[in-house]
């Protein structure tokens, strides 16, 4: 599961992505540095899996990850394929998840591609190239709809009434994620559209570290413009996460953090953001040998989360025996938590729930 990082040139993609990740895309203070996507695969922070260490002392330890894609800056009419348009919107119909990167800084000595900062005019340059191209996507596909519909094709109506909805939204300058599928034939419809406007998004504010706790008044204004979105909006000092990044000892990392008044990198509460946008949770294997998070959809069903493991978990499914989290931390061991009657056996159609510590019995 992807996140791609957007925004126009300049606002920090680069230097945020090299936050998240290990690898060092090239940052620098003039437009279209990054051309070529950069992917990183970064572990999501979770003391769940800490604790469990602790309890098991397994010989190793293996978070979570989520990729997150560093994509070329837009400019406006990257729609028709001004700048990097078309390969940057090929990126972004790539990704399951948008984190949008809006500067929210003043800086005379770092150039704003428009000449100044206005975070409400970037998100709407990128916004409306998006709708542009989903409303191109949209056209395309009703002109088959519509021939199939007038032959008295009823999925073909359905489909042609549907379409003709996101295309009002997208001309009033709307993302195709503000229409409600009414159902779930349009639920799966609009996934099958593969529309850009209908990925979630989270709003990453760029401040400096003055701005780094409380925000700003540009902070201020893009909350105010997407409250009625649905949307996360995170502040974040990129710079001075950078920064932070390169400091060599946990301790240093956090003496620079309580001087922030800051209580984690703000990267952390990013990357966790990322996860729940895509729709992710985690559950976790325990043994000896190694203690593991593994990364499901919210809503899997026992059988489901087997098959993440293997496939031959998945087809020969039995039963999953299961630990709630809690209880594993307050008895201390799978042992005990046995003795006090709390694991329980569950089947197929058992949801699992975040922080579940699974095992699994198959017979393939």
């Amino acid at each position: 599961m992807k996140a791609g990082i957007v925004g126009l040139p300049n606002v920090g993609k680069s230097t945020l992505f090299n936050c998240l990740s290990n690898a060092k895309a090239q940052s620098a203070n003039f437009p279209f540095c990054t051309i070529e996507p950069n992917i990183g695969v970064v572990n999501v922070p979770d003391p769940r899996l800490e604790k469990l260490e602790e309890l098991v002392k397994p010989e190793r330890v293996l978070p979570a990850t989520v990729e997150i894609v560093d994509i070329a800056g837009l400019v406006k009419g990257a729609s028709k394929g001004e700048g990097l348009g078309n390969q940057f919107l090929g990126n972004i119909r790539e990704c399951h998840a948008i984190i949008h990167v809006l500067r929210c800084f003043d800086n005379e000595n770092i150039v704003h591609v428009d000449g100044n900062v206005n975070p409400i005019r970037d998100k709407e340059t990128i916004d409306i190239e998006l709708q542009l191209k989903d409303l191109e996507t949209v056209e395309k596909r009703l002109e088959k709809t519509r021939k199939a519909a007038k032959t008295g094709n009823k999925e073909a109506q359905a489909e042609t009434a549907l379409l003709d909805r996101i295309r009002e939204a997208l001309l009033a300058g709307k993302s195709a994620r503000t229409v409600e599928p009414q159902n779930q034939d349009e639920e799966e419809l609009i996934q099958s559209f593969q529309l850009i406007t209908t990925k979630p998004v989270l709003y990453v504010c760029n401040v400096d570290e003055t701005a780094a706790v409380n925000g700003n008044q540009y902070v201020d204004q893009v909350k105010e413009l997407v409250k009625d979105e649905n949307a996360e909006v995170l502040i974040l000092a990129v710079a001075t996460e950078a920064d932070i990044t390169e400091l060599e000892t946990y301790e240093e990392r956090q003496i620079f953090l309580e001087d922030m008044g800051l209580t984690e990198p703000g990267v952390s509460k990013l990357i966790r953001s990322a996860y729940k946008l895509l729709n992710l949770q985690t559950y976790f294997t325990a043994g000896v040998k190694e203690v593991r998070a593994w990364t499901i959809h919210i809503g899997d069903t026992a059988p489901k989360a087997a098959g993440v493991i293997h496939s031959d978990f998945e087809k020969g499914f039995i039963r999953a025996e299961v630990i709630a989290y809690d209880d594993y931390v307050q008895y201390g061991s799978e042992a005990k938590v046995k003795e006090a009657g709390k694991l329980r056996v569950e089947g197929k159609e058992y949801i699992v729930k975040d922080g579940d510590v699974m095992h699994f019995r198959f017979n393939v």
